[in-house]
């Protein structure tokens, strides 16, 4: 049963009922839900579910009608995203917001040919390395694996590329040899329904890849995973990896309408096999392809050096290239659903931690998107003491570099006073499930006309900036009616334009900054519509990363006493949510944060990609005195009333 606590429960009348569920032979889970704190209870119903509604602090009761309880949407209404740890420092999701592949041989051969492998796939994309250490097969006399010596190489070279390391477990035996070693347990297809080796795995703890029973109905294979989830493991992955049918063109028959399926009986993720599905290496990549368009959590395939001369499922093993061309192709299809790929963050040099794996100095680097000379990389360098800064091709990458490792911090653009909103960030901040808001700095912006040495307004034809440039120029732009503008990447790479095109006709509105880098003419200044021209930046950072130095500071501030008032820094909250649909739900959601007396200085509605007409709300509120309690009140009470809620970050907003 699912046991629906009262909001504010005292400790001790919730330990007391966990207590009462206890001698009644039930296990009880407590889950931190978007809406509600519930208490999962599992075993035989051997009471009438009345007690428990009349004990203090129950507000309901919700009897669980699928025979799978723990695995059930009823019994967890959130997906679960597993987690698992590299050895460089990083978090590693599978669910949620993120696609994940795990990519190796069907079988451990050698230390070389594991090495390899892994520098290969690493560099493709693949943010988990599998291979088989025990192999079972259907030939008694064909190759068996290399047992404790393949775990060994296999987490020899896991570790060589930061690759976690998945394996199949065939026998509960072999846990001794594998438990120090294997990072996620594979429970293959052949043993989905071996009920004793699943209690053994799952007592473990540790994430566990659940793949479908060669013939086995989706009850089953969730009957299957109760099995894992009631014997201790909270992180179970089901994998998909076809099924026996008439058909026999292919190895199996993938089931890919399995997806939608499962998602809506089960909170657990689901990633897809389709190299054992469809045994046929040519044919790998459209259904990988199909797996994520269907809403797949990611895909475990198999890749070998020499696929011809593998020792087992040589015939479905992919090239290293077919590989590489598959995750080019799922990093632009990936967004097309909401979601974006795992990478994993670079290596860090000698002598250096983990969380500044992009430094080669040991200054933190913080990303922005465009050339030197743009104001983010102005704001870098006014907001931190010292940074190396790295240039980016788009706001999305730098997102991805910040979550791949490639930068401690990102600086991105949320609003100009002249031209408004950079809705592509509101976006990648709602995406990017990942990341956190740590810092904000709001910067003036002073536009100048920059072109080549001899150039003048009147050989100006074309002008070259970012959209927002624009708008925030029309005063002047409109004095050259004749002029053409065009768009560029950022007002930095515009100037980089100019410069490189030589042309007296161009120019580029940009800072001045800029033409000290690009050796051009400042032909006009503080050619904005308005002085009062600012730009809000905030600075992200990976949730999983140790620097945290910016948040743990805005959490301890106490803003509204004297002390913060004199001060140019405010502390600040950012959080989106999800109003339900119906009447008055945004304004029940308003209420929460009024009642609090938490001032919303910024609202904005942005539509959920997938979902028409729906929208999630952007909101920045000001913290009061003793702010991260009022906080935590609020989103708890906001769960209550809107769909899903996201604090995306505590911080210090500093200002020029």
């Amino acid at each position: 049963m699912v046991i629906v606590l009262q909001k504010g429960i005292p400790e001790k009348d919730k330990q007391e009922l966990k207590d009462f569920l206890v001698r009644n032979n039930f296990k009880v889970n407590e889950i931190t839900g978007e809406e509600d704190t519930i208490l999962g209870a599992v075993g035989k119903v051997t009471i009438d579910p009345r007690e428990v509604e009349i004990l203090p602090g129950v507000e309901r009761v919700i009897p669980i009608s699928k025979p799978y309880k723990m695995a059930s949407r009823e019994y967890k209404k959130e997906n679960t995203v597993v987690e698992v740890k590299n050895n460089r420092g990083q978090i590693v999701r599978i669910g949620g917001n993120r696609v994940l592949a795990i990519a190796g041989p069907c079988a451990v051969e050698s230390l070389d040919q594991m090495m390899g492998v892994a520098a290969r796939v690493s560099a493709a994309g693949a943010a988990m390395l599998r291979g088989g250490a025990f192999k079972p097969r259907t030939s008694p006399y064909a190759f068996q694996g290399l047992g404790e010596e393949g775990v060994k190489i296999l987490r020899q070279a896991g570790d060589a590329y930061g690759l976690p390391i998945v394996t199949e477990i065939v026998s509960a035996d072999h846990i001794p040899l594998m438990k120090d070693y294997v990072d996620v347990y594979q429970i293959g297809a052949r043993n989905m329904q071996n009920f004793e080796l699943l209690k053994k795995v799952g007592a473990l703890g540790k994430p566990v890849i659940l793949k479908r029973g060669l013939s086995a109905t989706i009850e089953e294979w969730l009957m299957a995973a109760e099995y894992l989830l009631s014997s201790g493991t909270d992180d179970v992955i089901l994998c998909e990896r076809g099924i026996r049918t008439y058909e026999k063109a292919t190895r199996n028959t993938l089931d890919l309408s399995a997806v939608p399926v499962i998602r809506s009986l089960t909170h657990l993720p689901i990633i897809i096999d389709p190299s054992h599905a469809v045994g046929i290496r040519d044919k790998v990549p459209p259904m990988g392809l199909a797996a994520i368009a269907a809403g797949a959590d990611g895909i475990i395939v198999e890749v070998h050096c020499q696929p011809e001369k593998a020792v087992s499922d040589a015939a479905q093993t992919m090239y290293p290239e077919q590989f590489e061309k598959l995750m080019r192709d799922i990093d632009v299809l990936a967004p097309v659903v909401g979601k974006e790929v795992t990478h994993i963050r670079p290596a860090a040099p000698d002598g250096q931690k983990a969380a500044a794996a992009g430094s080669n100095d040991g200054r933190v680097r913080c990303a922005y998107s465009g050339d030197h000379g743009a104001y983010a990389e102005q704001a870098i360098s006014l907001y931190f003491d010292d940074a190396q800064t790295v240039g980016c091709s788009s706001f999305r990458d730098v997102f991805q570099a910040v979550t791949d490792g490639r930068a401690d911090y990102g600086m991105i653009p949320l609003e100009n006073s002249l031209a408004g909103s950079v809705y592509d960030n509101y976006d990648n901040l709602f995406r990017f499930d990942d990341v956190s808001i740590c810092g904000a700095y709001t910067l003036r912006i002073e536009h100048a006309l920059l072109a080549v040495k001899g150039a003048s307004l009147d050989s100006i034809k074309r002008v070259y900036s970012h959209p927002h440039g624009f708008p925030q120029c029309k005063d002047f732009l409109d004095k050259h009616p004749g002029w053409i503008q065009v768009d560029a990447v950022s007002t930095a790479t515009a100037a980089e334009l100019v410069a490189k095109e030589g042309s007296l006709e161009n120019a580029a509105i940009a800072s001045s900054a800029a033409a000290d880098y690009y050796n051009l003419e400042v032909l006009a200044t503080g050619i904005e519509l308005n002085p009062r021209n600012y730009t809000r930046f905030v600075v992200i950072t990976a949730n999983d990363k140790e620097i945290k130095d910016a948040q743990a500071a805005a959490e301890e501030i106490c803003c509204g006493k004297t002390c913060c008032a004199a001060s140019n820094e405010v502390a600040k909250a950012s959080l989106v949510f999800i109003a339900k649909n119906k009447s008055g739900s945004l304004y029940e959601c308003l209420g929460v944060l009024h009642q609090r007396n938490l001032n919303m200085t910024r609202l904005e509605s942005r539509p959920i990609m997938g979902e028409p007409w729906r929208y999630m709300f952007y909101v920045d509120l000001q913290l009061p005195e003793g702010g991260r309690k009022v906080l935590e009140e609020a989103v708890g009470a906001l769960k209550s009333k809107a769909e899903e809620v996201r604090l995306l970050g505590i911080y210090k907003e500093r200002s020029v």
